[in-house]
């Protein structure tokens, strides 16, 4: 018993605590959601709260299993980055990898999503190339998406273990 209960301590301490706990998403949501957001392929502006305009382009891939949005903020000084979030289904979770600009790949799973699908939520799961949950990452994104010309995202990041920024990005469909 007593190498069951460290067992068990180790898995606490190495299951994210923003998702301990969290609901889990019906499969057919998830799977309607992923659907959703495939309709959203095609060639973007952008607009952030930070100040910035970009452009985004969206890809469905693979068979139709990837869904991968590539932004790029438009140059300005200092500033000249592409980042790569990637959508697919996990079994029956739906997820995203983010490709971030902060050299770390942080995962997040949908933690709620409205009947509708027009809305949902991404909650950090996990990443690669960070050194511990405290360093920055991309914690949290929430998805509404207003019509099939029109969304808009909201990104958390997360330092120390505390919120540090959180931006939207108004999306548009180039015409």
């Amino acid at each position: 018993m007593r190498h069951t209960g460290m067992a068990l301590a180790i898995v606490c301490l190495l299951t994210p605590a923003s998702t301990a706990g969290a609901q889990e998403v019906p499969a057919d949501r998830a799977r309607a959601a992923f659907e959703r957001l495939k309709q959203l392929a095609g060639d973007w502006k952008q607009r952030s709260t930070k100040d910035w305009e970009g452009s985004a382009a969206i890809q469905v891939i693979a068979g139709g299993s990837a869904l991968v949005l590539t932004s790029k903020v438009a140059p300005h000084p200092g500033v000249d980055e592409a980042m790569t979030t990637v959508f697919h289904m996990d079994g029956d979770r739906l997820m995203v990898t983010h490709y971030c600009v902060a050299k770390n790949q942080p995962r997040l799973v949908a933690t709620s999503i409205s009947a509708d699908a027009s809305r949902i939520e991404f909650t950090f799961l996990d990443a690669t190339n960070l050194k511990s949950s405290r360093a920055g990452h991309m914690n949290r994104a929430v998805y509404t998406i207003e019509s099939n010309d029109r969304y808009r995202s909201r990104w958390t990041f997360s330092q120390q273990g505390q919120e540090r920024w959180m931006e939207e990005i108004v999306t548009t469909r180039r015409r």
